[in-house]
Formats: structure tokens, sequence, C-alpha cells
């Protein structure tokens, strides 16, 4: 049961690495965090072991940039399995790298803590993503290594990746479309559930700039608490919101009525 909860604890810190940290903060800025927050959220995305902030967070923009074309990195258009995992297995479509060339990504390696992490990567994921939640159980509590490693490492890192990859795959084909019906991304419950508040996807690509990544007040919303919460602490500023006018208004003219 300990260990269960350690690969639990290890399972959400992984999970915020990537959905407060590259996800929100670093791709959309979506809220400012200052450096202990920073540092953390760095931390647990190399435990999270999906690429660099620098990497993740370029494909993503670049993804929302050109969503459901040639130039998305997992274009949801050519099926389940290439923007669930099959993407990572092809070289890219050259329009995601000519497209990709036009963005500008400059903010983030003006982060020294993204330079940072993106310099000893390898050595932080082999720390943050295998060592640390392998040796704690065994030094803290005498549980084995050989069940420590496989279960708090390696399960859940891969329960932690196909998570994450539902995001791109199902709430991209599964659910309604409240905010916008011209749209593929969807509102998506089951992926809310496992991605701790990312399902709202219909309304994240509609207005990719809120922090909280769907409508506050209503929702199962894990990361918009965690954010809410180094807001208290005074680690967090300037979180952007969509106005409940524009939400409303957005809803009526483009929305599938489902809302």
């Amino acid at each position: 049961l300990v260990l269960c909860l350690s690969a639990y604890f290890c399972f959400l810190m992984t999970a915020l690495g990537v959905t407060a940290g590259a996800h929100r903060l670093w791709s959309h800025r979506s809220y400012k965090a200052k450096l202990p927050l920073r540092i953390f959220l760095a931390a647990a995305n190399s435990m999270a072991f999906q690429n660099d902030i620098y990497e993740w967070s370029r494909d993503h923009r670049v993804h929302h940039k050109y969503s459901e074309t040639d130039a998305d990195p997992h274009n949801a258009r050519r099926g389940f399995f290439f923007s669930h995992i099959g993407w990572l297995f092809v070289r890219k479509h050259r329009d995601v790298i000519e497209k990709g060339r036009k963005l500008d990504f400059t903010d983030l390696l003006d982060d020294p803590v993204v330079r940072f992490q993106r310099k000893y990567y390898k050595s932080s994921v082999v720390l943050m993503c295998f060592v640390i939640p392998t040796i704690v159980p065994w030094y803290l509590w005498g549980e084995s290594l050989w069940n420590a490693y496989f279960l708090a490492s390696i399960l859940r890192y891969t329960i932690s990746l196909n998570v994450t990859w539902l995001v791109n795959s199902a709430a991209h084909m599964y659910g309604n479309r409240p905010y916008d019906k011209n749209i593929n991304p969807r509102q998506n419950t089951l992926v809310t559930l496992g991605a701790i508040g990312e399902g709202f996807h219909n309304y994240h690509h509609t207005f990719p700039f809120d922090y909280s990544a769907s409508e506050l007040g209503l929702k199962f919303n894990p990361t918009t608490w965690f954010i809410d919460f180094m807001f208290w602490l005074g680690l967090v500023t300037d979180r952007k919101q969509a106005p409940k006018e524009m939400i409303q208004a957005r809803k009526e003219r483009t929305g599938d009525g489902s809302a």
C-alpha cells in the first residue's frame, strides 16, 4: 500500500510537470511562476521524460497553430494510433519542420531554468524518472529495489505517457464541442480524470490562453487547484482567464449546444 501511494505521488508530480509546467506555463504563458516553482516544475518535467521543456513546448505551440493539418506534429486526422503514439515512430512531416521554423520560441530559452534543464536533460531524467522513485521506497521503508523500480518507476512512467497521449488522440476524437463545433478537440471526461484536468480540450483550443484550460468553478481540474494554491502561496502571478461574457458569447456563436 505504501509503495502504491508512493507511485501515485510520483504520478501526480509527473503529471504536474507536464500540465502545470510544460503545458500551461511554458507553452501558453497562461500564468507567471517565480523561480522556486519553476525549478520544481522543471524537475517534475524531467520525471515525466516526455522531451525537455523547450522541445515539448515547441511542438505544442506548433500543434495549436496548425492543429489537424500536416504541420500538426500529432495530427488526429491521421487516425487514433498516429495521434496517440505513432507520430513518435516516424519522421516529422516536412510541414511540421518548415512551418515550425516560422514561430518564435526565444522566450523559452530566455528562461534560465529551461536552459539548465535542456543542458542536463539526460542526467536529470535518469535521476528523477528512474533513480529517485526507486531508491526512496527502498531507503525509507525497506521496499525491494525490484518492486520499487517496476511499480513506482516503470509502471508509473508507462501510465503517465499514455494518459498524456490520450489528450492528443481521444480528446481530439471523442466527446462534445460546446465552445466550437468547427474544430476537432472535444470535452472528454475520462481524459480529464486521467490527465488531472487536461480533457476539457474543446475549451482549451478555443481559449488557449486561459490558465485553467476549462471553465472555472464547474469541473474537476487538479492542475488548476495546484496553480491556485501556488498563487495563494505567492509563487504564481498573472493568471490569465477568459471572461465569462466571452465564453458565453462563443458558446452561442460556435458551440454545438451541448453546454
